[in-house]
């Protein structure tokens, strides 16, 4: 399976995954809304592959049922809270 990722301009480390290179008919347009304008970034093949920070199962699966995935930053962690729990912890 090929898809193309794109980038937003808008939102770091958010990507798009979609099937068809330019071809975002699939994505609603509420979302291209939020992410703006796609900046192109590759199209690769997905069978045999690992994706950094997705599972390449939910790519395929996402890319298969709705025509999209999107890939947004994992949360950022509240340093200060961690160590509080850390603290109250010992």
């Amino acid at each position: 399976m090929l898809c193309s990722i794109y980038k937003s301009l808008k939102k770091d480390n958010t990507y798009l995954y979609i099937n068809k290179k330019d071809d975002f008919a699939d994505v609603p347009a509420q979302l291209m809304s939020t992410f703006g304008k796609p900046q192109f970034v590759m199209a690769i093949k997905l069978e045999g592959r690992t994706l950094a920070l997705a599972d390449v199962e939910k790519v395929k699966q996402a890319l298969s049922t709705v025509g999209f995935y999107l890939q947004v930053p994992p949360p950022v962690t509240n340093l200060l809270e961690q160590y509080k729990a850390d603290k109250a912890a010992k």
